[in-house]
């Protein structure tokens, strides 16, 4: 799942929740220097990923992508099912509508922000100011996530035109979401973060 899924499946302590956030983000960082709370967010982090790679139906939307996605069927499948959540937002979010959740997560971002890894740090403005969030309930706003990805990588990929294996295959992908969705909350629900 990409971060507003993690957002969204995190307890609501404001440290939890943006160690869940975090666990993107702490590559070449000192993990048990961060506070307890973070470090118990991002475990939860890497359970709730661990838990999808291996799930048959996130592997099954995988399979769906055309060939020359497939290397990249693991973050196209996570950006995907975030689309999804933010499109059914009003059903699964947490009560408050999807702008207001994104508001408070930036709040808390901002609030936060000594404490966290440098690299979420750094683009936080650009996630509040374009709306990185409320963006994923649009294909357009997936389009825009995916191409700032490709751009941060050394290697060309097919990676920035990946919105348009979510249009061609978006009704059996959202059946895929619509099936895992529960699951993935039970499993998180579940999550000590011990």
């Amino acid at each position: 799942m990409n971060w507003l899924a993690h957002l969204r499946l995190s307890p609501s302590e404001p440290l939890l929740r943006l160690g869940n956030l975090c666990g993107d983000f702490v590559r070449g960082v000192d993990v048990v220097a961060l506070r307890p709370e973070l470090q118990r967010g991002i475990r939860q982090h890497r359970a709730v990923d661990a838990f999808v790679d291996a799930h048959p139906i996130v592997r099954c939307s995988r399979q769906r992508l055309d060939a020359p996605f497939r290397r990249l069927a693991g973050v196209l499948v996570d950006v995907f099912y975030d689309h999804y959540l933010a499109r059914d937002w009003d059903r699964l979010g947490d009560g408050r509508p999807l702008p207001d959740f994104a508001a408070s997560v930036h709040a808390l971002l901002r609030e936060h922000a000594a404490l966290l890894p440098p690299r979420l740090v750094s683009v936080l403005p650009w996630m509040e100011d374009q709306g990185w969030l409320v963006g994923y309930a649009q294909i357009d706003g997936i389009d825009a996530v995916l191409r700032r990805m490709a751009r941060r990588l050394s290697r060309p990929t097919p990676l920035g035109e990946g919105a348009a294996q979510l249009r061609a295959h978006y009704d059996a992908l959202a059946g895929d979401f619509a099936a895992f969705w529960s699951e993935l909350v039970t499993f998180a629900g579940a999550l000590d973060g011990g």
